[in-house]
């Protein structure tokens, strides 16, 4: 409990230091917001009206003043107004997030699916050829960007079996779970592939540290199987890694995968906030980044209590 209170107090003081960055950090772009926000149509507008749409949208004061306003209004829940919406920045959000919370999990459960078990595999069959056919696979896997798997997958299903990615109009899975999963299936094997190569290598290792601990040794000359040597004493113990991995890689996937979200034309949260630095919408960059860190700092903090639940022997917040 000391350890959950000391780690929720520092929330609000890293999304602070979060929140001054990426204030600073958006306005230091070239370009002007209102200028991108009507495009061609900018240059219609007389300078007066100019200084009335940056009046109404609090761009007319001091970085101080408006990073004061924002802060203040961050504290009642009210990120601001997105000047390509037109809409609250909250409003915005929570319309794209959902599907790229749905993207991460599955991507997750690509990953984890396929990289575990291969691990395991190849610790178990350790310098045998099955063994260094998964440690190629993986390292291939790894130096691999997810938007040429992406691009590989969207080719092979072209040209060799005339099938192409379901694009358009994302469905909600409330409304067609098919229709969403058949969207969601090769942005999240895109992203899953990526995130596998990882898994793999982490669970390999970690088993085998593990299979050469005393007390697996006891095991088995206590009698106990081999299935149950590996399932139930080694890898619990060998899981810890793994989570850590995971934790952070769902913290990534969570802020966006833009490169696959364009790829596959996905309206999720990574290709919303590069449209909105495109189009100079302070605002909502800043409200979605600080939404990001937020869940990011959640999810870590998820994973430190899992090690506990996974290990019963790390108490978190007492001794070190």
């Amino acid at each position: 409990m000391t350890y959950l209170l000391r780690r929720l107090i520092t929330f609000p003081l890293v999304m602070l230091g979060v929140s001054v960055l990426v204030f600073v950090a958006i306005r230091l772009v070239p370009g002007d917001s209102i200028t991108a926000m009507l495009g061609t149509e900018a240059g219609l507008l007389t300078p007066q009206q100019k200084q009335a749409l940056a009046a109404y949208f609090g761009l007319d004061q001091s970085w101080l003043v408006q990073y004061g306003r924002w802060l203040l209004g961050v504290l009642s829940a009210d990120l601001g107004l997105s000047v390509t919406y037109g809409k609250p920045v909250l409003d915005v959000i929570l319309q794209r997030f959902p599907l790229t919370l749905e993207l991460a999990c599955l991507s997750m459960v690509v990953a984890i699916g396929i990289g575990l078990p291969l691990g395991v595999f190849a610790a178990t069959r350790r310098e045998r050829g099955s063994d260094l056919a998964v440690r190629i696979f993986a390292m291939i896997g790894q130096s691999t960007p997810s938007f040429v798997i992406g691009l590989m997958i969207i080719y092979v299903l072209s040209a060799g079996f005339g099938i192409l990615p379901a694009m358009g109009q994302f469905i909600p899975f409330s409304e067609d779970p098919l229709g969403n999963i058949g969207q969601l299936i090769l942005p999240a094997l895109t992203l899953g592939l990526s995130f596998t190569a990882s898994v793999t290598r982490i669970s390999r290792s970690a088993m085998l540290d593990v299979l050469s601990d005393d007390y697996v040794r006891t095991a088995r000359s206590k009698g106990a199987t081999r299935r149950r040597v590996i399932w139930r004493h080694a890898l619990p113990n060998a899981l810890i890694p793994v989570v850590t991995l995971s934790g952070v890689e769902f913290g990534y996937l969570l802020g966006g995968a833009v490169l696959v979200e364009q790829i596959f034309a996905l309206p999720g949260l990574g290709r919303m906030v590069l449209d909105a630095i495109l189009q100079r919408d302070y605002a909502l960059v800043q409200g979605s980044v600080l939404f990001v860190a937020l869940n990011f700092m959640i999810v870590n903090l998820l994973v430190d209590l899992a090690y506990v639940m996974l290990d019963p022997r790390i108490r978190l917040g007492g001794r070190s």
